[in-house]
């Protein structure tokens, strides 16, 4: 038992521990993933010395190079409550609702992550978790399918013992925290031996890939983990250049368009499993769903920009899908760049961070250029009572009492997820063909409502006005 002077390890202290030993782990799971770190460092490191007033907007390259999200596939509501109670210790909490069916994945998703500014400031780990969609099975394969996920429990007895002494006591200890993150690796961790005949896994690979990923094994390995970079082309053609398989295009906006996210990944890995059969015996086989992914992240924007940019996103996606049935791939990813630019320069107005801000198609901070107190920071700009607050900051920003950085996106991308999932398929994998988002069904299976990433955005920027303006009138 703890006493009344017992010392908690903080949530943001276990969630910084446990990604850096999560990073150990899948480093010495798939060396690939190591160069990655070291190319995304070396090239952090040099843009951080040409532009070191970055530092001030991102934070230091060691801030930068800790930055990580990952992504597992889960199989039953019960395990993604469970899950929601791992990451709950480490202050991550459901932001979002992803439907990848549009893709012809059976899943549904969140990004269980922090979601206060300092908790962000201090180790924004993520972690993109989907949900098997059974109910867009066929009967006879769905009631497969959840007879074998009832016969497996992805939770160490000894990791479901401290989630109780967790709920008790409302904290870890320091020993208690260390214990924790060793138990909750083990359910993230690569299984060479499957939970099914090979036959059975075929089986399912021949419904969908990712159906066979997460019904067939004993546990969700992390199928990537993913650095944040800060020139996401030169790592795409870096790779290249080290003959690292790519997909073809970054995904996500243009090259210049400063919003949301982009991303790429290498190719995943077909790696050597063992299948039990009914008679003792293993049989020898391969599954690929591991990959690597990289990632940079930009400015959060509103609905009415983030509207925009889906009806055009699906414009690219039509073209391009027009143009891999013209021309083979090399043709392919040379022309992918100047029609992702050429449809988003016809439709998407803003392309700069001035630009988002004074069309109102972008979250932003706003803080004092001088101190917040005395005569410099009370002689602000004569506006109309009935001004807005955030007509207010603006017009200090224009005065040049004030400035403005863009909030970070620290959400996900549904199509760009369903695409780099998609290119990581095995080539024997069926797609299920019934688009139907239910973010009800997902939110009975997680237990709880999962928190709207547009509200969090706006909440960040509104306090950073609310103190901006405090300040002013002080």
């Amino acid at each position: 038992m703890t006493s009344p002077t017992t010392t908690f390890v903080p949530s943001h202290v276990i969630r910084s521990e446990f990604s850096a030993a999560m990073s150990a782990m899948y480093r010495k799971e798939v060396p690939l993933y190591g160069q990655l770190l070291e190319i995304v460092r070396e090239i952090n490191a040099e843009i951080l010395r040409q532009h070191p007033a970055l530092e001030d907007e991102l934070g230091s390259l060691d801030r930068v190079g800790q930055e990580r999200h990952g992504a597992i596939r889960l199989g039953t509501g019960d395990e993604l409550r469970t899950m929601a109670e791992v990451f709950g210790i480490m202050g991550m909490y459901p932001v979002g609702y992803y439907d990848l069916s549009v893709a012809g994945l059976p899943v549904h998703s969140t990004a269980f992550r922090p979601v206060e500014k300092d908790e962000l400031a201090r180790n924004p780990f993520r972690v993109f978790t989907s949900l098997l969609r059974a109910d867009l099975l066929d009967p006879d394969v769905r009631d497969e399918a959840e007879a074998t996920l009832a016969r497996r429990d992805i939770f160490t007895p000894a990791l479901r013992e401290l989630l109780s002494l967790h709920s008790k006591q409302d904290g870890f200890t320091r020993e208690e925290a260390d214990w924790f993150i060793r138990e909750a690796l083990e359910t993230f961790r690569w299984q060479t031996t499957a939970l099914t005949s090979r036959s059975f896994y075929e089986r399912m690979l021949r419904v969908n890939s990712l159906l066979a990923d997460i019904v067939c094994f004993r546990g969700p390995h992390i199928n990537h983990l993913t650095p944040r970079v800060l020139d996401i082309h030169r790592v795409h053609q870096t790779m290249g250049t080290m003959g690292i398989e790519t997909i073809p295009e970054v995904q996500g906006p243009p090259e210049q368009c400063p919003i949301l996210l982009k991303q790429t990944s290498f190719k995943a890995l077909n790696e050597e499993i063992r299948f039990p059969e009914k008679d003792g015996s293993h049989t020898g086989g391969k599954h690929r769903a591991r990959f690597g992914e990289i990632e940079l992240r930009e400015c959060a924007v509103t609905p009415r920009a983030r509207e925009i940019y889906d009806y055009l996103i699906a414009r690219v996606n039509r073209e391009a899908k027009a143009l891999k049935n013209e021309v083979d791939e090399r043709e392919y990813r040379k022309a992918y760049p100047d029609l992702l630019n050429r449809i988003f320069r016809e439709g998407f107005p803003a392309w700069s961070h001035e630009e988002l801000r004074l069309q109102g198609l972008g979250y932003f901070h706003y803080h004092w250029t001088e101190p917040e107190s005395g005569s410099e920071a009370s002689s602000s700009p004569k506006l109309p009572e009935e001004a807005s607050p955030k007509d207010r900051a603006d017009a200090l920003v224009a005065a040049g009492r004030a400035r403005a950085t863009p909030v970070t996106y620290e959400d996900f991308l549904p199509v760009s997820a369903a695409g780099i999932f998609n290119s990581n398929l095995d080539e024997k994998s069926g797609s299920i063909d019934r688009e139907a988002p239910n973010q009800s069904i997902f939110e009975n299976a997680l237990g709880r409502a999962v928190l709207d990433p547009f509200a969090l955005y706006h909440r960040e920027e509104d306090e950073s006005i609310r103190r901006l303006l405090a300040a002013c009138r002080g």
